[in-house]
């Protein structure tokens, strides 16, 4: 009983540290395609169809910006002196597939919303505005709930966990990126996972 008492939970956090850090990497994928989702339509996706639709369709425009600088005809001939004016141009060179500037070669965005170590669940996502001084911000929150990831480990080690409040865990019932109440594309786990971005 000793025994299981000192190894349980040591066992119990190894199997819950490799469970996260498995999660995390999906939610980090899945926050660079909101990313480029609200960097081109102006919103994020509020369902992985849509995610996965704008992942098949859309693509970065590659711009080159120039400075230029001319003259400024008609002060010089109002006033008989050269005056030049600084500007820039912006070039469009091509286009890129979104999936293929976030994900090379690699599929694994088809499966990006699929919470490892359960039998199929997704992760729960959802998007909208908030009015920030009297301007509607675009918003995201994914979450994924511990108990999804660590149903099959012991139910008062899992309840334990669940009730965390530490700076080098991940505090509340959830893994989560992003916000519903605030702008953020932050997550909730520390910097042992890796940085957040």
């Amino acid at each position: 009983m000793n025994y299981k008492a000192i190894y349980g939970p040591v066992k119990f956090n190894k199997v819950k540290e490799k469970r996260y850090a498995e999660v995390i990497d999906k939610l980090r994928d899945v926050r660079k395609v909101q990313m480029a989702h609200q960097e081109i339509n102006r919103s994020y996706a509020k369902n992985f169809d849509q995610l996965l639709r704008f992942l098949d369709t859309a693509d970065f425009v590659i711009t080159q910006r120039r400075d230029t600088t001319y003259l400024d005809k008609e002060y010089a001939k109002n006033y008989g002196v050269d005056k030049y004016i600084d500007d820039y141009v912006v070039d469009t060179l091509g286009f890129k597939k979104v999936k293929d500037s976030l994900f090379g070669k690699s599929d694994r965005y088809k499966t990006m919303m699929e919470v490892p170590f359960t039998d199929g669940k997704q992760m729960k996502m959802n998007a909208g505005l908030i009015d920030i001084k009297g301007v509607n911000t675009p918003v995201f929150k994914v979450e994924v709930p511990k108990e999804w990831i660590l149903a099959d480990q012991d139910k008062d080690l899992l309840n334990q966990e669940m009730q965390t409040k530490s700076v080098d865990g991940i505090n509340g019932e959830s893994i989560i990126v992003g916000s519903m109440d605030e702008i953020s594309t932050s997550g909730n786990w520390p910097t042992t996972y890796g940085k957040q971005n």
